[in-house]
């Protein structure tokens, strides 16, 4: 790790993540690098899966002096709750034990909705976690029909019930809008039920993302073949002013483009962390670390991940040093999503003359501006990767 890494460790806040790459089914939409039983081959096992992790996690708090403590832990997938809970709880404990974990430290998993009962996530809350992101995605039978999602409908209202039962002040609900052959009142459907459980206190926090169709994956191959319409990027932004209509109804504020949190203790502290420029450490298959502008990222394949831990190696794959202009594209890219904005003092001269240009046209708040900040509108919100083109000349 080059010094002037180490130098600023920790300095924006340090997370952890975790890949858990096992899934029960493929969703036709999913390009992640998941694997199900069928996918995984030999060479790894999932009952064996935790001691990997933990061989991972002894490696780099050999290889680290004095880390700084942990802010926020992810555990992300694939799906993490298909794991036992006792697996998750040790995992979780070699970080707070190699690394020590910061007051108040926020610590997520992942869930599909049919991979959690009552019982797992009182487990989950006991072990520490302190918050739950459910992957809804719809409540729509035929829209989880075409996405290929394995819940009924139902399932993730039972399921965010339940963590809520079970003691989780924050959970989160992953949607998904503009799947082909949905219609408005199908995601009006969807979103009514988030609110429902915002009104109720039970959820605290919404992420709805449009749907992007990934070469290689089966739902591409379908709209290839005509099977399904290509999602529309004009109904896209009508389906965005909804989710902004209804989550705002119900009581919750954006503060990224794809996100709406109750209050700011509601906001996802370790997303917050990718979105400005902290640093984190990977664990896992295929997991990507960032430290100080150093980025690297492991192997893919569970069993070769595996196989190199066996035999007390890193499972690091690449590696690249980020050049401070490529620092400073991704501040602007990262940061102008942010409700908090972008110091214009950020851009370079050309650019804070395209912020003044996008003033004009209603994509950057006029108020903000004169403070200095670019702050995205909701118009700009809709045509956000424009705005980062034109404040990046």
């Amino acid at each position: 790790m080059p010094k002037a890494a180490l130098a600023t460790f920790g300095r924006r806040g340090f997370g952890v993540y975790v890949h858990i790459p096992f899934c029960a089914s493929r969703c036709g939409y999913c390009d992640f690098n998941t694997y199900t039983a069928a996918e995984l081959g030999p060479g790894i096992l999932r009952e064996e899966f935790a001691e990997r992790i933990l061989a991972e996690i002894a490696l780099a708090t050999r290889v680290l002096d004095q880390p700084p403590l942990v802010n926020t832990v992810f555990f992300g997938g694939g799906t993490p709750t298909l794991l036992p809970p006792d697996d998750l709880a040790r995992i979780l404990g070699a970080i707070v034990e190699g690394f020590g974990l910061a007051p108040n430290a926020e610590i997520t998993t992942e869930a599909n909705p049919e991979s959690v009962d009552l019982g797992h996530l009182r487990r989950l809350r006991q072990a520490g976690f302190t918050r739950v992101s459910l992957g809804m995605q719809s409540a729509v039978p035929h829209v989880l029909g075409v996405l290929e999602r394995q819940h009924t409908p139902g399932g993730a209202v039972v399921a965010a019930q339940q963590a809520a039962d079970a003691g989780f002040r924050h959970v989160n609900l992953d949607l998904i809008y503009g799947t082909p052959g949905e219609r408005p009142e199908d995601w009006e459907r969807s979103l009514g039920e988030a609110a429902r459980l915002v009104a109720a206190g039970v959820v605290d926090h919404v992420s709805a993302y449009s749907l992007i169709v990934e070469d290689g994956t089966r739902l591409a191959t379908r709209i290839r073949r005509g099977e399904l319409p290509a999602p529309d990027p004009d109904m896209a932004a009508d389906r965005y002013l909804a989710a902004e209509r209804m989550l705002t109804g119900a009581g919750l504020d954006w503060y990224e483009v794809s996100n709406w949190a109750r209050d700011p203790g509601s906001r996802c502290r370790h997303n917050l962390l990718y979105w400005s420029s902290g640093d984190w450490w990977g664990f896992g298959p295929g997991a990507h670390s960032h430290i100080g502008g150093v980025r690297w990222w492991n192997v893919r394949h569970p069993a070769r991940y595996a196989r190199a831990l066996a035999a007390g190696r890193s499972p690091g794959h690449g590696r690249e040093v980020l050049t401070p202009e490529e620092r400073h594209t991704e501040a602007v890219m990262l940061g102008l999503r942010l409700l908090a904005g972008l110091p214009l003092a950020v851009l370079h001269p050309a650019g804070r003359d395209a912020a003044a240009v996008a003033v004009r046209n209603g994509l950057l708040e006029p108020a903000n501006h004169a403070q200095g900040e670019a702050v995205l509108t909701l118009r700009g919100r809709l045509l956000a990767d424009r705005v980062v083109r034109d404040l990046l000349p």
